[in-house]
């Protein structure tokens, strides 16, 4: 079931979303939004970091069932990356090259420039951690989450273990786990808005150490805060589509590496979010439209947009890699 609903979200994606760069023969990348606007038809607006997550659930599809078309997809895919991006693979927001090394370092790419980039952006002020962009002077979750999971998978563990401290000791709630969103620098004020994002990659982060007390914490507060009625809770459009998905990506994989009970409930968080979503989604062209707000019915104001699409399919096939131990899966 959920294998399968992995694949229909893939198949509406691509015939929705997946077009030619200025109509250049051998590119491909997502429109950001479906109907596109004028704008969005040559990719205009194109969304780097969504098209990093769209990158992601390729990836994804690939392992769940290999095909060489796909394949040839993704190759072409990141060469449109880089083609739109004016020849480069970064810019000047370092969560946004972090999700794009993530992606490119599971297809097998060389990530040397953008693993740069992120050692560049650390520094002593507000106790470490790296900055959200360049020229700003704000430390987050969204950033330094991403950065430390790259690094570890790079071997560099030192500066990953460093931004996790940094996370820990600055960004955690200690009344709730929770983990708020950044540090203004000059001023020391904690911006402690609470998004499904930063839950989720400092949960990442926390496996990707094995620092499974963190881990198992950051479940529990997820579930009792983030979660009505056991449902991710939805943070709307634009980047905010995204922000359920990407929790959804590594709650799954808290059920795969945690003990009970923490691993049941990021399991039962996973699925039952899924079935949730494809329940209230509604049948447009090429298949499934998914609403923003998963206990809700698509579809909304924000159901055009690539990020809360892609959102969908990151939490689907984060279902279909838990199918193997439900009664539901196939």
């Amino acid at each position: 079931m959920f294998r399968e609903w992995a694949a229909e979200a893939e198949r509406a994606i691509v015939t929705r979303h997946l077009r030619r760069v200025w109509l250049l023969p051998g590119t491909i990348l997502g429109r950001s939004g479906w109907p596109p606007t004028p704008g969005q038809r040559v990719h205009w607006h194109w969304n780097y970091w969504w098209q990093a997550h769209l990158l992601d659930c390729l990836l994804d599809a690939q392992l769940r069932d290999p095909t060489p078309a796909r394949q040839a997809t993704i190759d072409r895919f990141l060469s449109s990356v880089r083609l739109r991006n004016f020849g480069k693979w970064t810019n000047d927001y370092y969560d946004d090259m972090a999700w794009l090394g993530l992606a490119m370092q599971r297809a097998g790419r060389d990530v040397s420039v953008i693993l740069d980039e992120l050692r560049g952006a650390w520094t002593p002020e507000g106790g470490g951690g790296i900055w959200w962009r360049k020229g700003d002077r704000f430390k987050n979750a969204p950033s330094n989450g991403p950065a430390a999971i790259l690094h570890a998978r790079a071997g560099e563990t030192s500066r990953a273990r460093e931004l996790l401290s940094w996370m820990e000791s600055t960004l955690v709630d200690p009344d709730t786990g929770l983990v708020w969103d950044g540090l203004r620098v000059d001023d020391g004020e904690l911006v402690k808005a609470i998004y499904t994002y930063c839950q989720g990659v400092f949960l990442g982060t926390a496996l990707e150490l094995s620092e499974l007390d963190s881990a198992a914490r950051t479940v529990r507060a997820v579930a009792e805060h983030c979660a009505p009625d056991g449902i991710l809770r939805g943070q709307g459009g634009g980047d905010g589509g995204l922000f359920a998905g990407i929790l959804a990506r590594y709650l799954a994989l808290a059920a795969q590496r945690l003990p009970a009970p923490e691993s049941d409930v990021a399991r039962d968080l996973v699925l039952d979010s899924a079935r949730a979503c494809r329940e209230n989604a509604t049948e447009a062209l090429g298949g499934p439209l998914f609403p923003s707000e998963w206990s809700k019915p698509a579809p909304d104001e924000t159901s055009r947009d690539l990020s809360v699409q892609v959102g969908a399919w990151l939490l689907l096939e984060a279902a279909a890699t838990l199918s193997s131990h439900t009664n539901g899966g196939a």
